[in-house]
Parts: C-alpha cells; sequence; structure tokens
C-alpha cells in the first residue's frame, strides 16, 4: 500500500505533475462537474474536489441534493449586498472592492471555492429580464467596476468567475439565439468590460454565455475562447461553462473550453475518451485543460480556511452603505427631501413594497439573508416623533387582491397626511433570469393608485423599487420628489429612511439611459431578432457613448440626468 502523496503547490508546473498521475478517464472526468456544483477530487494525485457557488450579490450556497440554477430551491443565509444595478449607480470602485471583499470572506466561512461572478454584460436593451444582474450600458463603466470587484473578492482567496461572455445581453431564447455583431461594435461595445476586467484582475475564471456568436455558440466558439481570450488577452485561467451550456463536449474542449458544468451524469467524459481514442481530439489537448483545472483547484484550496467566519452585522453594515450609495434622487422640487425625523410630522406610508421589500431579483443569483430590513420598520424608528400611517395600496403578484378597496384605504390616508411616502416598483414576476419584459410601465393598479393618491395629496414622494429602468413620462409630473432605489439589498428599508430622512446622501448616479420612450432606444428595431437570430451588426460605439435619443435630463447636482455620458470622467477613476 503507498502513502498518499503530499499536498501540491498550486503552480503551473504542479498542476502538470499532478495530472500526469492520472488516467485518460479521470482527466476527462477532472474537466466535467462530479456534481452540480463541485468538481472532482482525485487523492491519489493530489488534486482536491472544487465547490463553485452563485453569486454575484451573495452567496448562494445549496446541498448538491437539492441543487438548482433558476433560484427555486432554497439556500443558506448569507449577505444579500445590493445587486449590481444599484452597485453601479454608486460609480465607486472601492465600494464594489470592498463588496467584493467581503462576499470573499463568507465564502471562505461556508467553504466555497469560486463565487458566479460578477455579471458585466452590456445592458443592450431595457427589456432584459436580467438587467439586474448587469452594471451599465456603458462598458468602461462596467469594467471598472468589474475590476474592482473580482480584485476584492479574489484578495480573499477565492476565485470570481467572469460572466456572460460573450454578448449575452437578453433572456428569451438565451440557449440558442445568434447575437450577430460586426467587429466594430462588438469591439467597442460588448467586448471592452471583459478585455478591462481580464487584463486588469485576471480572474480565476471565465463563464462562457448560452448563446451563439455570429452563429456559433459560445461554448464551442474558439475564435472567441481561444484566438482572443487567450491569444490576444493574455488570459492563463480556467475557461467554465454556464451550467448546461456545453452541446458537444470534445467540441468545447477543442475551442477551448477547460471546465464543463454541471455533472453530465458521465455522458461529457465518455465523449472525450472516445474523441480522443479515436483521433478526433488530441489528447494533449485534453492535459492542457486538464492541468488548468487542477491548478485551479490546487489554488482555491490553499487558500482553504475551515476556522473562517465573518461578521455578520458588519456585512450588513456594508449592504446598507451600499444601498445609500446607489440611489438616485430624480427629482426634488421645493427641497421636499429630507423629511426631519424630529417634527411632529403625519406620514403615509403607502405601497406593499414598504411592507414587503422588493431587494432582488429572480433567478440564480436570488439569495436568502441573513437578515431584512422593510422601510415600513425602519421609518417609523428612525422618526420616532412623526405618526405614521400604513395602507398597502396594491397587492404584489396576487390577482385575488381587491384592487378598489386597497386604493380607497389607501386615498383615504393620504388625505390626512402632511406628506405621502409612495413605495412602488416591478414585482417579481416581471423580471427574471429567464425571461424579458414586453414594456417598460409599472404595474396598472400601481400607476392608477399614484394618480389618486396625488390628487387626494400633492406632497407625494415616489420611492420606486425595480431592477430595470421604468416608463416615467406620464406621471413624473404629479410628484415633486422621485427617489429611485433600484434594488437596494437586505439593509435596503434602513437605506431607505437613511435618504428620506438626510442621515445619508442620495448622492448615486444613473449608470444606464431612463428612455422617454421605449421605441427611442437604441434596440428597438431589433429586439428581440427574428428567429434565433438578433441583428446587431448595425450598432457602433456612437449608440452607448453619445446621446443619440431622447432621455430625461435634471440640472441638480445630486442627479446628473436619466443618463451620464460615459465620455464623462467617473469618480471611479
Amino acid at each position: 500500500m503507498t502513502d498518499a502523496p503530499k499536498p501540491i503547490s498550486a503552480t503551473p508546473g504542479a498542476a502538470q505533475e499532478a495530472t500526469a498521475r492520472l488516467t485518460l478517464d479521470e482527466k476527462a472526468a477532472l474537466t466535467t462537474g462530479a456534481s452540480w456544483w463541485a468538481t472532482g477530487a482525485f487523492p491519489h494525485a493530489g488534486i482536491p474536489e472544487m465547490r463553485l457557488s452563485d453569486g454575484p450579490h451573495g452567496l448562494r450556497l445549496q446541498d448538491d441534493e437539492r441543487a438548482d440554477h433558476l433560484g427555486i430551491n432554497g439556500s443558506a443565509p448569507a449577505t444579500c449586498f445590493p445587486p449590481a444595478v444599484t452597485l453601479a449607480s454608486s460609480w465607486d470602485a472601492d465600494l464594489a472592492e470592498r463588496v467584493g471583499r467581503a462576499l470573499g470572506r463568507e465564502c471562505l466561512a461556508h467553504g466555497v471555492h469560486v463565487l458566479l461572478g460578477p455579471g458585466i454584460n452590456i445592458k443592450r436593451s431595457p427589456l432584459c429580464g436580467r438587467n439586474f444582474e448587469y452594471f451599465s450600458e456603458d462598458p468602461f463603466l462596467s469594467g471598472v467596476l468589474g475590476t474592482a470587484w473580482v480584485k476584492g473578492l479574489q484578495a480573499q482567496g477565492v476565485g470570481a468567475s467572469l460572466k456572460h461572455f460573450a454578448a449575452n445581453n437578453q433572456e428569451n431564447g438565451r440557449m440558442s439565439v445568434s447575437s450577430d455583431i460586426d467587429p466594430r461594435a462588438l469591439r467597442e461595445i460588448y467586448l471592452p468590460a471583459f478585455h478591462r476586467v481580464v487584463t486588469e484582475a485576471r480572474p480565476w475564471t471565465v463563464m462562457c454565455a448560452y448563446n451563439r456568436l455570429n452563429g456559433v455558440h459560445s461554448s464551442e466558439n474558439h475564435w472567441l475562447l481561444t484566438d482572443l481570450l487567450r491569444d490576444e488577452w493574455g488570459y492563463e485561467g480556467v475557461v467554465v461553462s454556464d451550467w448546461g451550456a456545453v452541446l458537444d463536449r470534445a467540441r468545447s474542449l477543442a475551442a477551448g473550453l477547460d471546465l464543463e458544468m454541471p455533472s453530465s451524469s458521465g455522458l461529457g467524459p465518455a465523449r472525450l475518451v472516445d474523441a480522443v481514442n479515436s483521433g478526433e481530439l488530441d489528447e494533449k489537448t485534453l492535459d492542457v485543460s486538464a492541468a488548468r483545472v487542477a491548478e485551479l483547484a490546487l489554488k482555491t484550496m490553499a487558500h482553504a480556511d475551515p476556522d473562517a467566519d465573518y461578521d455578520r452585522d458588519a456585512h450588513h453594515a456594508l449592504a446598507r452603505e451600499a444601498a445609500t450609495r446607489g440611489a438616485v434622487l430624480l427629482k426634488n422640487d421645493n427641497e421636499l427631501l429630507p423629511l426631519d425625523p424630529r417634527a411632529d410630522t403625519r406620514i403615509a406610508v403607502l405601497g406593499e413594497f414598504a411592507r414587503t421589500p422588493r431587494y432582488q431579483g429572480a433567478g440564480s443569483s436570488k439569495v436568502t439573508p441573513t437578515q431584512l430590513d422593510d422601510a415600513l420598520t425602519a421609518l417609523a424608528l428612525a422618526a420616532p416623533s412623526a405618526r405614521i400611517d400604513f395602507a398597502p395600496g396594491f397587492p404584489v403578484d396576487d390577482p385575488e387582491g381587491d384592487l378598489a378597496a386597497l386604493r380607497e384605504e389607501a386615498v383615504r390616508t393620504a388625505r390626512a397626511a402632511d406628506v405621502v411616502l409612495l413605495f412602488l416598483g416591478l414585482p417579481p414576476s416581471f423580471e427574471s433570469e429567464g425571461y424579458d419584459r414586453d414594456h417598460l410601465e409599472l404595474p396598472a393598479e400601481q400607476t392608477e393608485l399614484l394618480a389618486a393618491v396625488t390628487e387626494a395629496n400633492p406632497n407625494t414622494v415616489v420611492i420606486l423599487a425595480n431592477g430595470g429602468v421604468v416608463h416615467l413620462a406620464d406621471w413624473i409630473d404629479r410628484v415633486p420628489a422621485v427617489l429611485e432605489g433600484w434594488l437596494l439589498g437586505q439593509a435596503g428599508g434602513t437605506a431607505t429612511a437613511d435618504l428620506l430622512f438626510g442621515t445619508a446622501n442620495p448622492s448615486g448616479r444613473l449608470a444606464e439611459t431612463i428612455p422617454l420612450r421605449l421605441a427611442d432606444t437604441p434596440a428597438f428595431a431589433d429586439w428581440p431578432g427574428e428567429g434565433v437570430t438578433r441583428d446587431m451588426a448595425r450598432e457602433s460605439s456612437s449608440d452607448t457613448a453619445t446621446t443619440t435619443h431622447a432621455t430625461w435630463r435634471f440640472p441638480t447636482p445630486s442627479a446628473t440626468g436619466f443618463r451620464t455620458p460615459p465620455s464623462s470622467t467617473p469618480t471611479c477613476e
């Protein structure tokens, strides 16, 4: 009986030495997940298991028995930081890095080696159902914030997974749609953020997208994964598939995809072995990918800490800070805000979102928070001298709700108040990973409530909760103040109270356009595409680098407008 080999250092040479101990079958197995969230361990070669988990605004750690990639089943409690849509509006790279560091500490505490994030795809259209998970329509801002996030995470010894490479800008038909883009538009709009993060932060993994790029599936696109990513940009890490993105394991490995996730129940490894034995695939190509996966497993294990823990209160406080930094004050006529928390004021708090917060998006990034603040409770705590009356006003994703009775109660409450805080937004069913929106409107019951409430009491502040932009033009003139909260994470309720009462300054700035009309957006004519293609070839940098369509702008210093031109120098530089 031979002794087990000693732990191997995490160097390319050591990884090659480890994989040299593997059989052909074992090398093939190493390049495919052993379960939903883990790679295989090969103790005789000194190669440990590696655990991956969904992110990117919080750790979504699941047991393999209840694993899924759609956010259906539960996960271990973790800090739910504000999603990328909110973090981007801070324009603060230091904040993004601190959030990344906090996520890294939570991963270490839970034994996770790679966190699947950040998502830096460009917001080509405001209709994309997953826009809450991406930073911006601007590649510069996306790249700077993504770089900071990755540096923060990996400084803790946890690998990032930069996603979704590339041109994954819609959810409808994402498994088969082809993003047809000419070279200029591709290199000026859709690739620069990836290039910045790859060359400046060196993420340990890059995740290929589901979609095709110019007719070729991303998982089998040699130009994308090898010619561009490795040969031109100098990337040396692991390319991993999005979950279920691999169509043919041999073709994907030959294109440069090192790790297939999740487990394919033996089909992927068997395909690789057959391809090598038939001469279709050179075994040396498999050796290279196996060595990359081995090196990553060794690197992450070298940073693993079984005694790691994190300060839950401190992370909640950071989530609260990030929420206040990302909210954008779109309108504040007559300096209605901030409210005085010491005044003997009667405040009507209306809208179910004040009591039941919409604080994150739906899908694979859905986090089980360690705690959850709601604005209704936070407002009462922040202003003990005020009288706060609440009415839900509308149901959230409940077709059985009595809209007329709810509206009537809200109007009565508004009429008796000195000021109204009206919480509106998109219910979870309106936007999610897996499908796109058809329009930018708030639910009709909410706009009808707004009209009735403002007629009863014009002194109304609207607080929005939405992962993608919403149409404002039809109602913004009715109200003196609007606070765009996006999705504020688990501390969003307290952060909202901080902003409304002036404890925190609403210093966020828009990272994407809020159009006057959907028809004014550059992608309108080609969204979502015909059949299985979307023609993006006519787009160019001029579509994102200058204001080419009608948008809202405000001169107030706390809100630089519904669109901040990317050519401006952001505070994150």
